[in-house]
C-alpha cells in the first residue's frame, strides 16, 4: 500500500485540495493543509474608480466600467467580505511561512534599484506595501479587480495608490513603470497572453517584470509524492502537464478558487511576444517554516512549489 503524501496543489495559493486516498493497496497521494498565496488574483475587464487614500495625480486615473470578461467572471467569489477576511487572516502580515520566509524576501531583493512599481493583482496589498518600503522607490500602484480586497489595502495605507482594474486592461500609459510585479496571480487569469502583453506595454524599456508562479511543471494538477509499498519506491508523480486545465476547487469551508494550469512554454512564449527577455529564473525549495507546518511534505522537500522569473523589457518587440 502507499502512505499519504503531499499533493502538488494542496494550498490556497494554487487553489488545490488534497487528492483522495485509495484503499486498494495501490499508490495514493494526499496533501497537508498548508498555505501560500498572494493578494486576490487579477483577471478580466476593467472596473471603475481607483481606491486608496494616497491616490494622487501621479497615480492611476479612473477608468470607465465595461462588461466583465471571462477572466473577471472567474473571480466573482473573491469579491466578498468573507473570502477577504479568510485571506487576510491566513495569508498576510506574517501568517503564511512561504510568503514571510521566501516570496517577500525574494521580491525585496529584486525590487532593489526600482523607482516606480506596479503590483498586478495586489489583493490586500502586502507586496505593494513591501515595495513602498524599499529605499529609492518613489511610486507604488496596486491594481486588482476585487473591491473587497482593495478596501483592506487602502485601509492599510503606506503610501500606495490603488486602482480597481484588471490585468488584461491596465489603465496606465505606455512605459509608465520601471518595475511590474505579479505574485501568484497569473494562474487565475483567463486572457494570459493579453495580460502579459499589457505588462510589456506599461513597462519602460529596460524595466523589469518580477513574475511569481506556482511551478507549472512540478505543481501540475494530479502531481504528488508517491510512496508505493508494493513496488518499494518513492517518487514525485507529474500530472498531465501539457493539458491546459481550468478547475474550481474548494480550499476551505465556503472558499472556492479557480485555477488555470498551463505548461511553462505558454508563459515563456507570451513573455517573448511582449518583448520581455528572461534574465533570471529561480526554483527555491520550500522554506523551513512551511515544512514545520506541513510535516507530510518533508520527503518531497526537494520539489519546488514556486517558480520565479525575472524578465526585462527590451527595446523592441521580437517578431
Amino acid at each position: 500500500m502507499a502512505e499519504s503524501a503531499p499533493t502538488a496543489r494542496d494550498r490556497a495559493r494554487s487553489g488545490g485540495a488534497p487528492a483522495p486516498t485509495g484503499d486498494d493497496g495501490g499508490p495514493t497521494t494526499a496533501g497537508p493543509d498548508s498555505s501560500g498565496g498572494d493578494g486576490a488574483p487579477t483577471a478580466g475587464g476593467p472596473a471603475p474608480t481607483p481606491a486608496g487614500p494616497n491616490a494622487t495625480a501621479g497615480g492611476p486615473a479612473p477608468i470607465a466600467g465595461g462588461a466583465a470578461s471571462d477572466s473577471e467572471s472567474l473571480w466573482d467569489g473573491w469579491d466578498s467580505e468573507f473570502v477577504t477576511a479568510w485571506w487576510v487572516e491566513g495569508f498576510t502580515e506574517g501568517a503564511d511561512a512561504e510568503y514571510a520566509e521566501q516570496i517577500l524576501p525574494m521580491a525585496a531583493e529584486h525590487l532593489a534599484g526600482a523607482t516606480s512599481v506596479l503590483d498586478v493583482g495586489c489583493g490586500e496589498g502586502q507586496v505593494s506595501r513591501l515595495a513602498a518600503a524599499v529605499p529609492g522607490i518613489e511610486r507604488v500602484v496596486g491594481c486588482d479587480p476585487t473591491s473587497a480586497q482593495l478596501r483592506v489595502a487602502a485601509a492599510r495605507g503606506l503610501n500606495v495608490a490603488y486602482a480597481r482594474a484588471a490585468a488584461d486592461a491596465l489603465p496606465f500609459p505606455q512605459s509608465a513603470f520601471d518595475t511590474v510585479v505579479a505574485c501568484l496571480v497569473f494562474e487565475h487569469i483567463a486572457d494570459v497572453d493579453v495580460a502579459i502583453a499589457e505588462v510589456g506595454r506599461v513597462l519602460a524599456p529596460g524595466g523589469r517584470f518580477l513574475f511569481f508562479l506556482n511551478h507549472p511543471l512540478l505543481q501540475t494538477p494530479g502531481s504528488g509524492w508517491i510512496d508505493d509499498r508494493i513496488l518499494d519506491e518513492q517518487y514525485w508523480r507529474i500530472g498531465p502537464y501539457l493539458t491546459e486545465d481550468t478547475t474550481l476547487e474548494q480550499v476551505d469551508n465556503g472558499v472556492w478558487i479557480p485555477f488555470i494550469h498551463r505548461p511553462l512554454s505558454r508563459y515563456v512564449n507570451a513573455l517573448v511576444a511582449a518583448g520581455l527577455l528572461i534574465t533570471c529564473m529561480e526554483e527555491p525549495a520550500p522554506p523551513p517554516g512551511f515544512l514545520e507546518r506541513a510535516h507530510e511534505y518533508a520527503e518531497a522537500a526537494t520539489i519546488p512549489r514556486l517558480l520565479f522569473i525575472r524578465a526585462e523589457k527590451v527595446g523592441h518587440t521580437p517578431r
